[in-house]
């Protein structure tokens, strides 16, 4: 009984600060940028795929297995306008202990000119963000398992600095065939230490997340549901608009435009273990940066991999606008069997 008070006092201190928002308003707002080329490929974001792949932990904390022990990830994306961002993370397993994985991921804004107030150039300034992962997760039994990740987050703008944390808390399950998983995660409750320069403390991006994958008996294919923002439902943004045009949309199809803002949509065609194609759907990144115009591919995206036994290869490229995409490329390596292989 003890131990389940101290559960709920937990969840009660982390939650306070968390409300719902879904961008724009929040600090940290980088903490939810997709490093890995396979889950950027599925839609941007995945909590229920299982395997062996060490990124699929940041994503979902409960995800990290013994089947990961001693992988190495490293992860890199060119982003837009000169912004590059990745993750390195290593991992461990301990018998009877649980699974162990830390590792930092960065984002670089690049360099800036610095002028005065009359426009005169006086040199350049940097910006960058980095937060530190710290994943545990425990099997509960064979078929489910919980997990924790710690973030500490250190913000560095030009000459101004915020310190703050957050916290992932993940489940997992999948059933005795694997043929079927899913997965639920509360991302980035958590709180702002330290603001830049005296402001009042802003929310970080608070979110809860849920997901299904089903991989078929009898066909090379694999499909995944994500719902992302399942503590708020209304994800669409109010613009100040005629009054004549407030009564234009039918209520069904309010209801249903916010339904599917909340939906990801990822497949994967894996003809052999060792290699798969993978495409996914995002509504709402279609639906927020789409041009009427020319929508072209907006929010849709895909990739591929090459799996060995000592390295997976992963790339994945996603459409955010006209203007570009971007490109995710991940190394997950084994160092041990690399260095039994060339021992032998």
């Amino acid at each position: 009984m003890r131990k389940k008070v101290l559960n709920i006092l937990f969840f009660s201190i982390m939650m306070a600060p968390a409300f719902s928002q879904t961008g724009g308003d929040n600090v940290y707002e980088f903490l939810n940028l997709t490093h890995s080329g396979l889950i950027s490929s599925l839609g941007g974001t995945n909590v229920s795929l299982p395997g062996n792949n060490l990124n699929l932990a940041y994503h979902n904390p409960a995800l990290l297995n013994k089947e990961m022990n001693k992988s190495l990830a490293l992860n890199y994306v060119n982003y837009f306008a000169g912004i590059n961002y990745g993750l390195a993370m290593y991992s461990g397993s301990c018998a009877g202990a649980g699974n162990f994985a830390a590792g930092v991921t960065y984002l670089n804004y690049g360099s800036f000119t610095e002028t005065d107030p009359s426009g005169v150039i006086t040199g350049k300034f940097n910006a960058a963000e980095y937060a530190f992962s710290m994943i545990y997760s425990r099997e509960i039994d064979s078929l489910f398992s919980i997990g924790v990740n710690f973030k500490p987050v250190l913000s560095n703008l030009e000459k101004y600095t915020s310190f703050g944390f957050a916290f992932d808390l993940g489940a997992s399950w999948h059933n005795r065939s694997n043929l079927f998983s899913a997965g639920m995660v509360i991302k980035n409750a958590g709180y702002q230490v330290t603001t830049y320069a005296g402001e009042t403390r802003q929310k970080l991006p608070f979110e809860i997340q849920a997901g299904l994958s089903r991989r078929l008996a009898h066909a090379p294919f694999r499909f995944s549901l994500t719902l992302r923002h399942l503590e708020k439902f209304n994800l669409t943004h109010q613009y100040t608009a005629p009054a004549s045009s407030a009564t234009d949309i039918p209520a069904s199809k309010e209801f249903l435009e916010n339904m599917m803002r909340h939906v990801i949509i990822g497949a994967e065609l894996i003809p052999h273990k060792n290699f798969y194609f993978s495409g996914g759907y995002n509504y709402q990144r279609r639906s927020e940066l789409k041009v009427d115009s020319k929508v072209s591919t907006v929010g849709f995206s895909w990739g591929f991999g090459i799996n060995t036994s000592w390295m997976n290869v992963e790339f994945g490229r996603a459409t955010f606008h006209l203007a570009g995409s971007s490109s995710h490329v991940s190394l997950v390596i084994r160092p041990d069997k690399i260095y039994k292989r060339y021992r032998s």
